[in-house]
């Protein structure tokens, strides 16, 4: 399926791409339900995340296979760039998968850390730079890093409310 298919938003909206797991991807798909933006990703076959079966509210796509790498990559592709939340100052496991993902389909990336101040303006430079209108979010799963939940909801919430980014030309 093309991603347009999948997204099923037009080029004047925000989309907030994931992957499902606990943690970082939850917190965006959170995100955009409670913020009523659009949505969109690809999750493991069978809705698989650590915490048992994926909500059928988050309209996530599954695919062909169990498999979180497939996911991670399909996830990339389909996004403009991708930011990868984590409470340590370096990536680890699946969010090193996901850079090396994101430099192999030349998609633009940026890590941001709990450790990194301001990670807010730094989310809303990257984003207005490379002119993103769809944007991947990934990052630690909860199990691995207790409190990236609320981290990245905490800095999704600060660039986006108000709505402004929204209302930014491009």
């Amino acid at each position: 399926m093309k991603p347009a298919a999948v997204l099923g938003t037009n080029n004047q909206s925000f989309t907030i791409v994931s992957g499902g797991q606990t943690g970082a991807d939850r917190a965006a798909l959170d995100f955009a339900l409670a913020a009523g933006l659009p949505h969109a990703g690809y999750c493991p076959k069978g809705r698989l995340a650590e915490d048992g079966t994926l909500s059928n509210r988050y309209r996530l796509q599954e695919t062909a296979l169990a498999d979180y790498s497939l996911r991670t990559e399909k996830n990339v592709v389909l996004a403009q760039a991708t930011v990868i939340f984590t409470l340590a100052k370096k990536p680890t496991g699946g969010s090193k998968d996901t850079i090396a993902f994101a430099v192999a389909h030349e998609r633009p990336c940026l890590h941001l850390s709990a450790m990194d101040d301001q990670p807010e303006k730094k989310l809303v430079t990257f984003i207005r730079k490379n002119k993103v209108r769809i944007l991947n979010v990934a990052g630690s799963r909860e199990s691995k890093e207790p409190g990236i939940y609320s981290f990245t909801l905490n800095v999704l919430s600060q660039l986006f409310h108000p709505v402004a980014l929204l209302k930014t030309k491009f």
